[in-house]
């Protein structure tokens, strides 16, 4: 498979505090890598260590099967923090202090404005922006080079569900140039809809990794309703069928085993004479698993 990063046990502590402890990853080109978990699980820190921010106490990690070095650096764009742009000029006079800083065309800062939806505010001043618009101006500083990696730190974090919905279609736009995206968020209904593969992060200890469809696959529970459901759950309990079985509101959520599905519940409820009034396999949220995970 071709890497485009490769992390190899990293670890980082600020005095006494853990950040990050032997975290490895290995993220393939193509994929929009989700980076999950809750304040000080150490998604920032190893986001700024593979970006070259801030250095490991321990460990490694190579881009493109590659030692990190300042000419490979050029295919990154990351946004760790919120850039400095200066409030007094237009949007198109901030993005041509990038493409100096970048060695880039200036052609470049009409195609990133396009992407981003600003041209029609390419003189605007920057100050006169709404925060979903600043946002979006920074994913555009980013894009400003064509980089073939992306490695943003919260990208949607404090906006309001339009610049939520902006943000994430920049991203699939990208994504479904073939880039590679390595973004870190606790939003998780959005991760959902934009990554193909997370790790959750606890404590900056890995505690899951893979791709959302296998993350959101484990354990989907069965929901069904019938008459005299309480008699209909012991009977379920005795069939040996089941990993839990739970009332909620009237009705019977319940998690199968693996060699089981929701067909076999509803055959079994027929054969002791049970008609089921309600029957559906219930997909697990990122949302629900990640809050499992965490625990």
């Amino acid at each position: 498979m071709d890497y485009i990063l490769q992390i190899h046990n990293i670890s980082k502590s600020y005095g006494p505090v853990r950040a990050v402890h032997k975290l490895s990853l290995s993220i393939a080109a193509g994929n929009v890598f989700g980076i999950l978990g809750p304040n000080g699980s150490g998604k920032t820190t190893t986001l700024a260590i593979i970006t070259g921010v801030i250095h490991p106490d321990e460990g490694e990690y190579s881009w493109f099967n590659q030692h990190p070095a300042a000419p490979l650096r050029k295919k990154i764009g990351s946004l760790i923090e919120v850039p400095n742009f200066y409030p007094y000029l237009s949007l198109a006079a901030n993005l041509k202090i990038v493409t100096l800083i970048k060695n880039a065309h200036p052609s470049e800062i009409d195609r990133v404005l396009k992407i981003a939806g600003l041209s029609d505010r390419k003189d605007s001043k920057y100050y006169t922006l709404s925060l979903g618009m600043k946002q979006r101006l920074a994913l555009a500083s980013v894009l400003i080079g064509d980089p073939v990696v992306l490695v943003l730190d919260e990208p949607a974090n404090g906006l309001d569900p339009e610049g939520i919905a902006e943000v994430r279609n920049i991203i699939l736009r990208e994504a479904e140039r073939k880039k590679t995206i390595i973004l870190a968020s606790h939003i998780l209904d959005e991760v959902e809809k934009v990554c193909t593969h997370v790790a959750v992060l606890k404590e900056g200890i890995s505690i899951a990794q893979g791709s959302v469809h296998e993350l959101l696959a484990a354990e989907d529970p069965v929901v069904i309703s019938a008459d005299n459901l309480k008699a209909l759950e012991e009977e379920i309990i005795r069939s040996g069928m089941s990993v839990s079985v739970n009332m909620e509101n009237n009705d019977l959520v319940i998690v199968l085993k693996k060699e089981y599905k929701a067909k076999d519940i509803n055959e079994f409820a027929c054969r002791k004479g049970y008609v089921l009034s309600k029957l559906y396999t219930r997909k697990k949220s990122l949302e629900s698993q990640f809050l499992e995970l965490v625990k």
